[in-house]
């Protein structure tokens, strides 16, 4: 086993790595850049090696930096967490030729699941069904134009080399693609250095459900089951559970999807944690997505419902351990829920919300946890991704669950910053979600709900008269009801319920 490992990352993972490593009695060291040095990965590790400025490409993203930072505190491993260089071959291939283990999946795997196109076509051939579109990135408009007719539109163009909704645009007709193609083009550019986007059809009304597997160095893989992930805002993941209500109606689904994950990963060369992604149709046909070659930030609700330590597995397998439990030994136990906390205001459309957080009251209790990477008196930096915390919550069924993180969330309390907190509890009542008809656009119909007017008996007397009386009905007065079982607005103090 190491004696010693860097964790090349920033915030809430970097101390829940930093945490599993203190019960494997595992030495850490944290990296930090220069508006992190306060950061509490950085109080929460053994040791810390400063590694650059502000920006990721100086810090973060930098490569040489992070290998010298081991070198010279003598880390035999590098555990890179999720984002960041997580998902990056050639950081992965550079740890291997310094003789430092990289804890995740070899290089090559990396290099064959992280190109989009490449994953598909690694899928394809392992038997594992994938959404109809392009095999390669695409040349200019008018490729796209041929692929997208014979797909049939609405289709969806993405970039080939990376994720997180980025470069991402839906296209809904003909007329719209060239704009769009140029559009996602550009952002996947900056985005990954790569401006190589493909197309793939545009699935209506999906669930976006995911399937953890993890593999050994011996051959040896399995699944964790899935993760329930459609609730997003602009393509990335917002509140998360395991298991999906999905499989409550098709649980023969699960043993599929998992199956097929497998499949896909042992094409390619696969090893220790990760993530394949499908989309699922209203009638249980489920699609290759793609494959995250790391730790999801999801894990929790995994960890809770199958009682494995995803990260404590990760380690020992990149130590040359064998998997612990083969898949007729994985039970999956109640239901959990988990809502990603970030420091941005839902209604100015989630826009960061760095400062100071001047006050922290953070819930505890049975069946609830926290992976955070704040304190009160900490400034959340605008230069990173403006997660602050996971709240995971465990209950025996999903109900109850929901009853449970409603509870959790309204003995959280952050003070100085806007946060989506109060986005949630809504969302857990909401009749729609009790009743788990979720989709990808699930959120977006929600806020819409939200702020529906509502229709009273008197207005619609009003209305109907205008209407005989061939006259518009009048305009709402100021100040009239709006539903407030989800938006109430009152300039900052505002609440989401």
């Amino acid at each position: 086993m190491f004696r010693k490992v860097l964790i090349a990352n920033r915030g809430e993972i970097a101390v829940r790595i930093a945490r599993a490593l203190r019960e494997m009695e595992i030495a850490s060291v944290a990296v930090y850049s220069d508006v992190d040095r306060a950061s509490l990965h950085v109080r929460r590790c053994d040791e810390a090696v400063h590694i650059g400025a502000a920006p990721s490409r100086e810090s973060y993203l930098h490569i040489e930096r992070i290998l010298e930072a081991a070198r010279r505190t003598g880390a035999e491993a590098i555990h890179p967490g999720y984002g960041f260089l997580s998902e990056n071959a050639d950081f992965a291939a550079a740890c291997e030729a310094a003789s430092i283990v990289f804890i995740g999946p070899p290089s090559d795997a990396i290099r064959k699941m992280g190109s989009k196109t490449a994953a598909r076509r690694i899928a394809a051939a392992a038997g594992t069904p994938i959404v109809p579109g392009a095999e390669e990135g695409l040349r200019d408009a008018g490729e796209a134009a041929r692929v997208a007719r014979e797909c049939g539109y609405p289709v969806m163009l993405k970039a080939v080399a990376g994720g997180g909704g980025k470069g991402m645009r839906r296209v809904d007709t003909p007329g719209d693609l060239a704009m769009a193609f140029e559009t996602a083009s550009s952002e996947a550019a900056g985005a990954f250095g790569d401006a190589a986007v493909y197309i793939e059809k545009l699935i209506e009304q999906p669930r976006h459900i995911e399937i953890q597997i993890i593999g050994d160095q011996h051959g040896n893989m399995l699944h964790l089951g899935e993760r329930e992930c459609s609730i997003q805002r602009r393509h990335q993941k917002v509140l998360e559970e395991c298991p999906s209500a999905l499989m409550t109606h098709m649980p023969e689904l699960r043993e599929r999807m998992g199956q097929a994950a497998i499949s896909a990963a042992r094409a390619a060369g696969y090893y220790n944690a990760g993530t394949v992604e499908f989309l699922v149709d209203a009638r249980g046909a489920f699609y290759f997505l793609e494959m995250n070659t790391r730790l999801q930030v999801e894990h929790p609700v995994t960890e809770l419902v199958t009682g494995v330590d995803l990260v404590r597995w990760q380690i020992e397998i990149a130590a040359g351990g064998r998997l612990p439990l083969r898949q007729e030994q994985v039970r999956w136990n109640g239901a959990a829920i988990e809502c990603r906390v970030y420091a941005e205001d839902p209604e100015q459309g989630f826009f960061p919300s760095p400062g100071r957080i001047t006050h922290l009251t953070e819930p505890a209790g049975p069946g609830v946890r926290l992976d955070s990477g704040v304190y009160s008196g900490w400034h959340v930096p605008l230069e990173y991704d403006p997660m602050l915390a996971k709240l995971a919550v465990w209950a025996e069924t999903r109900n109850a669950a929901a009853q449970r993180a409603i509870w959790a969330l309204g003995e959280y309390h952050v003070g100085g910053i806007e946060t989506n907190l109060r986005l949630f509890p809504g969302i857990l009542r909401d009749p729609a979600f009790r009743e788990g008809r979720l989709h990808t656009g699930f959120l977006d119909e929600y806020m819409a709900r939200r702020l529906a007017p509502v229709i009273t008996e008197e207005a619609a007397a009003v209305a109907a008269q205008a209407a005989l009386a061939g006259a518009a009905p009048p305009a709402p007065a100021i100040g009239e009801t709006r539903r407030e079982s989800g938006w109430r607005r009152s300039g900052r103090e505002s609440l989401l319920r």
